[in-house]
């Protein structure tokens, strides 16, 4: 089992390495309100797949599977994303904590825009083609124990890929100006703006 979890850190750790939109939040708000409001991004995120994990293990993986929920997942993503990214455009020159300097940002506010931005049917995809496929293997050999190892060991790559990129984030915090951060803020709004631009552009492609 220990061989099982930890193939599985590893497996965790490199999905989480690609640039996507919740690295995208994450690094947004740990540059400007310190380590924990970026770490409980990815925390939210998180949340939405160890829900998508529970939902395969309880048997729910060909609703999820279903056209219409994908579309409909697509239409929810699109609309969490633009609205983070307007969020995030809007105030850019907010919210911003110079490192030692007490911040008014809310923890729960961070975790709720890593809800948000986790939203994603990449996500549901992901868990149903990879766990779904693995889980059907597990039962048939009547090892429900190998698929909560496994998902568990995938949840604490994630974390290691988190608590690892809001380290070097927070160490960069010390060096940055406030000027910068306005800038990041921007940017990452245009870039969830994109996403959620394609987003809408899939969901369309279903409807039509």
């Amino acid at each position: 089992m220990l061989s099982l979890f930890l193939t599985n850190v590893l497996l965790g750790l490199s999905i989480a390495l690609p640039v996507g939109t919740v690295t995208i939040e994450m690094t947004k708000q740990g540059l400007k309100n310190g380590f924990w409001h970026g770490w409980l991004v990815g925390v939210g995120g998180m949340t939405v797949d160890f829900l998508l994990m529970v939902a395969l293990f309880l048997g729910l993986a060909p609703i999820l599977a279903a056209p219409t929920i994908q579309t409909g997942m697509w239409l929810l993503g699109a609309i969490f994303l633009l609205y983070i990214a307007y969020d995030s455009i809007k105030n850019a020159d907010k919210q911003i904590t110079i490192n030692g300097e007490k911040t008014t940002k809310k923890l729960l506010s961070s975790y709720k825009n890593g809800l948000l931005v986790a939203v994603s049917p990449s996500n549901l995809v992901f868990w149903i083609s990879v766990f779904g496929t693995f889980l059907s293997s597990s039962f048939s050999e009547g090892s429900e124990l190998s698929f909560i190892v496994a998902g568990l060991g995938i949840l604490a790559g994630i974390q290691v890929h988190d608590i690892g990129l809001m380290s070097i984030v927070a160490g960069t915090r010390k060096v940055v100006n406030e000027t910068f951060v306005k800038w990041v803020s921007i940017g990452a709004g245009i870039i969830l703006s994109y996403f959620s631009i394609l987003f809408f552009v899939q969901f369309f492609k279903r409807i039509f």
